[in-house]
Parts: structure tokens; sequence; C-alpha cells
């Protein structure tokens, strides 16, 4: 299988899923997501490799899956905000002082 773009992802999700996650909704489906976010977490602290792989994967797909219901294009969300660099610096390789967020 080739790479997948960011776009080319969330419209494989939105191709499998749309029609269940809208029937869920913002809500339900926020609670998948955090429930792999929580599975990610434990896959990290003690999980093999491949557990955290297919964790990551998981959570990458709950929230391509809010952002189908929600009617937001990550792709596009990813350029608007990080695009140029850094949201806070502005740079490419970040500038910020490390008690700044990012």
């Amino acid at each position: 299988m080739s790479d997948l773009s960011l776009g080319q992802f969330q419209q494989l999700i939105r191709d499998m899923y749309l029609k269940k996650d809208l029937a869920r909704g913002i809500d339900g489906t926020f609670m998948w997501l955090m429930e792999e976010v929580g599975e990610l977490a434990a896959a990290l602290r003690c999980g093999s490799v491949e557990q955290q792989r297919e964790e990551f994967a998981d959570v990458l797909a709950w929230l391509a899956t809010i952002a189908n219901v929600a009617g937001i294009d990550l792709a596009d969300a990813v350029m608007r905000k990080y695009g140029s660099g850094c949201p806070g610096c502005g740079e490419l390789v970040c500038t910020c002082d490390d008690v700044e967020k990012p």
C-alpha cells in the first residue's frame, strides 16, 4: 500500500464510516477519540511497538472521524495553522521559549 496524504486518509475514513459517524454525532465521537487516546497512553507506557502503531492509527482515525462530523478538512486546517511555520514564533524551526506552547 502506498502512502496516503492526510486528505486521502480523511476521505477513506469518510467513505467507510460517515453514515455511522453522523448518527453518533460529535459528542459520541469525541468520547471514542478520548478512549483511543487513553489506549495510546497505555501502549506508550508498556505496550509493544505493534500495539503503539495500532493505537496511533486508531487515534488518527477517530480524529479524522470527528473532523468529518464537524465538517472540517484536516489538511486545510493543518496548512492554515502550521503551513507557514510555528504559530507562536512564525519560524520553520520553532524558537519559542521552552516554557511556552508549542
